[in-house]
């Protein structure tokens, strides 16, 4: 099929959702959803990427869509070995052969911009190497032409977003993850803050091997810190790995302010190796995706987390107001919807005013809040930065329900809110 057959298909699945969506039984709603996923998925590139953007915006996305678009990342087909050794050998310069003494024909993993392959250098180094799909640069300007304009019409059947914002952030995100050289430099920063904790390893770049559509990093052997089986094997136990992730987070959220914010199995693995058991370590992969909050948001988290401390919704949806959340004129019936969420966590006896079951409960309201009030839409590195931190918990509760993942994340907050978020003492 040609692109402007599915464009079609996809633009018909976007139409259908906005206009009869709220009504529709649920059963013919799910299904628009998944053709419109499945059509996504054809379109390939950044419309692919697109469907995982809009995956974790809760404030737009109905609940139902957000696993299936989720599953996006898992529908991506692996390319032949021909195009990546053509990419490699366009970027690094020779043959495949002059820089890897072997080369796995068939992919680690494959995603939506690139696909990742196991291979050894010449001195013996297993490395893995992430290789950019070659058409994708070309396609890029007119898929993101075609996605400006579903926005925009979507937007103006009254779409509760603004379109425009929306589309700059996909943008801009689409056009940093496209740049692996900037990936490498996430990742050596966030290994250098990390550095101070043994059980955190972040591969090494290998620079000489690394451009802005290849990238090289050491490999590592390691199961998924889901894989329940992999770890048993190993002898290692779900709480040590909940503790080990919510250290590293906690402190890249909260102290350095510079975070890999795309946790989930694919990314996050426990290192196979004889010490395991005794002393496990969490690997950290795909830097593409990262954020560096700028001092002025970092402070207004700051004074938002102490309103939700004290249960003060009007300084809470001030502060929203601040960080750009709430259109004008909304922010009265924001407050009292804030009001209520907070009325539900009245009486809650934990560290901060927030156990690990509660974080999770104010996930849920905060989602619902999102969704159901009118004039609210996250900037998209605030709603990372709380997904991030909301994958923690949830991986608590998979791995490690007994576990206080609170209390893990209490000593870099606490810094955190000493400073004010910005360096500076309160």
């Amino acid at each position: 099929m040609t692109q402007g057959w599915h464009l079609l298909r996809l633009g018909l699945a976007l139409l259908f959702l906005r206009l009869f969506g709220e009504r529709d039984p649920e059963k013919r709603r799910v299904a628009a959803i998944r053709r419109t996923v499945a059509t996504l998925g054809e379109l390939k590139g950044a419309f692919v990427k697109a469907g995982q953007f809009a995956a974790v915006r809760l404030d737009l996305v109905p609940p139902e869509a957000q696993p299936l678009l989720a599953s996006l990342r898992d529908r991506v087909p692996a390319r032949p070995l021909a195009e990546v050794r053509a990419v490699v050998e366009a970027e690094l310069g020779g043959r495949l052969e002059d820089h890897f003494a072997a080369f796995a024909p068939e992919p680690l993993g494959a995603a939506s911009i690139g696909q990742v392959h196991r291979a050894r250098l010449h001195d013996g180094t297993p490395v893995a190497v992430k290789v950019q799909y070659p058409w994708l640069s070309r396609s890029l300007r007119a898929d993101l032409a075609w996605l400006r304009f579903g926005l925009r019409r979507l937007g103006r059947r009254g779409g509760r977003f603004d379109a425009e914002r929306l589309f700059e952030e996909f943008s801009r995100g689409m056009a940093e993850e496209l740049d692996f050289e900037r990936e490498a430099d996430s990742a050596r920063a966030i290994a250098a803050n990390l550095a101070g904790d043994a059980q955190i390893v972040v591969p090494d770049v290998h620079p000489a091997l690394s451009t802005r559509r290849v990238l090289t990093m050491t490999y590592h052997p390691c199961v998924p810190v889901t894989d329940a089986a992999g770890l048993a094997r190993l002898g290692v136990a779900g709480a040590d790995v909940v503790a080990i992730v919510a250290r590293a987070y906690a402190k890249q959220v909260f102290v350095d302010g510079r975070f890999h914010a795309d946790p989930h199995p694919g990314n996050l693995f426990v290192l196979d190796e004889p010490e395991a058991a005794r002393r496990p370590r969490v690997l950290f992969v795909d830097f593409g995706l990262s954020r560096t909050l700028d001092p002025t948001l970092r402070a207004e988290i700051r004074k938002a987390m102490y309103a939700l401390m004290q249960r003060d919704a009007s300084a809470f949806v001030a502060g929203m107001e601040r960080m750009d959340m709430i259109a004008p004129g909304a922010a009265p019936g924001v407050v009292a919807a804030v009001d209520e969420m907070f009325e539900r966590l009245s009486g809650v006896d934990a560290p901060l005013g927030l156990g690990g079951a509660q974080v999770l409960s104010l996930k849920d309201q905060a989602k619902a809040l999102l969704q159901d009030t009118p004039g609210v839409q996250l900037p998209n590195d605030l709603l990372l930065y709380a997904r991030t931190m909301a994958y923690v918990f949830g991986l608590g509760q998979e791995l490690a329900p007994e576990a206080d993942v609170m209390k893990l994340c209490v000593p870099p907050l606490l810094q955190f809110l000493a400073e004010g978020g910005d360096g500076s003492k309160p």
